[in-house]
């Protein structure tokens, strides 16, 4: 039996049969794959624009160590009160540049300076600059067993500045200055030395420093902290935070 109904204008169709059994079919849809209209884009490069015409790179000879070495001279200035250490130390100082260096060195009595020169001996190229360092530095005030590191390191430098340079004082707020940079005996610069591994000279107003370029950093923010009126034990607990973490890292 078929039975029509008619609501408007849908039309609804119910279907009834007693002797058919209904069964559910899988219905296949069909779909529609879209056309792209987008173009593809190229991806592959041409190998001519990625390699560099070898031509024109620039061609550098290797270093041959056998190449001699031009002969060139340097000389550093000998401040009055660093005449007597000088001759003192004279035989320390001389031993590792002729020996250690292949450079020859003489004291220049009328300049008052001291003159290094390279020779036909000398193998580093850089021999003269880390004899220059090492007299400047024993110029400076440091000593010959802190000074000789200069020659044997090669990530250890030389730094100086002035008291003024960070804060101006006169007279007697000067002297407190220094006398709270150095301590009672000695014991604050002493301390500094050791927990950031560099070495301190109080020359006046001025400061020369020895150490890596880290170490130097650390004891230069430490001795600024004192410089602008900060506390020692504050100063202290600041430097051994810092200089852990640096420790740390390495």
């Amino acid at each position: 039996l078929q039975y029509y109904r008619s609501t408007g204008p849908l039309n609804i169709r119910i279907m009834e049969s007693s002797e058919q059994n209904c069964e559910f079919q899988t219905v296949v849809s069909k779909s529609r794959k879209r056309k792209s209209t987008r173009q593809p884009v190229e991806t592959t490069m041409e190998v001519d624009e990625l390699q560099v015409n070898a031509e024109k790179l620039p061609k550098f000879a290797s270093i041959d160590s056998s190449i001699d070495i031009p002969v060139q001279s340097q000389r550093i200035a000998i401040p009055r009160h660093r005449y007597t250490p000088l001759k003192d130390n004279w035989l320390k100082i001389y031993t590792p540049i002729v020996e250690h260096l292949k450079l020859q060195i003489r004291f220049n009595l009328k300049t008052r300076t001291v003159e290094l020169r390279t020779c036909k001996e000398t193998s580093e190229h850089n021999a003269l600059q880390k004899g220059s360092d090492f007299v400047k530095s024993f110029s400076l005030g440091f000593d010959v067993e802190d000074s000789i590191a200069l020659i044997r390191l090669d990530d250890l430098f030389l730094d100086s500045f002035e008291i003024g340079d960070v804060k101006a004082l006169k007279g007697d707020h000067l002297s407190r200055c220094i006398g709270r940079i150095a301590g009672k005996n000695g014991r604050t610069k002493f301390t500094i030395e050791n927990v950031t591994r560099t070495r301190i000279v109080l020359a006046d107003s001025k400061i020369h420093l020895l150490g890596s370029y880290q170490n130097i950093r650390t004891a230069k923010r430490a001795i600024c902290s004192l410089i602008l009126g900060s506390p020692p034990s504050k100063v202290y607990g600041t430097m051994r935070s810092v200089a852990s973490r640096n420790s740390s890292r390495f």
